[in-house]
């Protein structure tokens, strides 16, 4: 496959024109709200894997703009790296200042999420009518598994976590709708897929912000929006 190969996948691209998509292409701007907002929640905190996280979901926006404006090969790695990394560094925020692990053992249980992949996304391509979108199965079931193991030690942690993989569920969904109901409803759904993950990640954020808070006993200097 080369770079520059031509990816037509998605309802509303009906050509390889630039704005072929112009409701997925546009939808992005969530990612970059959901940023700034937390940004602005973050802003005077001691918490760089927050920022880091933020800039990240950001990164998000970006490449999935540039997937669904060039759609082409180059720009489908641009869309799926910064993902895996937010996906990646959130798991060691998560292991290193919830669970407070060691950042080395922090940083080895992390990588366990490759092979945690490599056995759940099997089970989940079994699945009629998910898709591509089973790629991402995994990641809401990992959110949920996380969520029951810190039930009883950071109960508002897991609650946050647990409604954070809702969202992420929803958006799934959407997602892989997207191309059979094409037929009745012709700009589809891949669009509530940006929407909701923006909601989602800016969510997750905020999750880890308060427990890191929490943890540090700064819960109350937390401003609100």
């Amino acid at each position: 496959m080369e770079w520059s190969e031509y990816i037509d996948g998605y309802c509303e691209r009906l050509s390889p024109a630039y704005w072929a998509e112009p409701i997925n292409a546009v939808t992005n701007l969530a990612f970059l709200i959901s940023a700034f907002i937390m940004w602005s929640r973050v802003a005077g905190q001691k918490a760089p894997l927050a920022y880091l996280l933020i800039a990240i979901l950001a990164g998000i926006g970006v490449g999935s703009f540039l997937f669904h404006t060039h759609a082409q090969v180059w720009a489908a790695v641009a869309d799926v790296t910064p993902i895996l990394m937010f996906v990646l560094v959130y798991i060691f925020a998560i292991n290193r200042d919830v669970w407070g692990l060691k950042p080395w053992l922090a940083a080895a249980l992390t990588l366990l999420f490759f092979p945690f992949v490599a056995v759940t996304l099997p089970l989940f391509q079994t699945i009629p009518g998910l898709g591509g979108s089973a790629s991402y199965a995994p990641i809401p079931l990992l959110i949920l598994i996380y969520a029951a193991l810190l039930r009883h030690r950071a109960p508002g942690t897991a609650r946050g976590l647990a409604l954070g993989a809702v969202i992420l569920i929803a958006s799934i969904t959407f997602r892989a709708l997207d191309e059979p109901l094409c037929g009745s409803f012709s700009v589809g759904t891949h669009f509530m897929w940006h929407i909701l993950n923006a909601t989602m990640l800016g969510w997750m954020i905020e999750v880890y912000l308060r427990s890191l808070l929490r943890r540090n006993g700064q819960s109350g200097n937390l401003r609100a929006t």
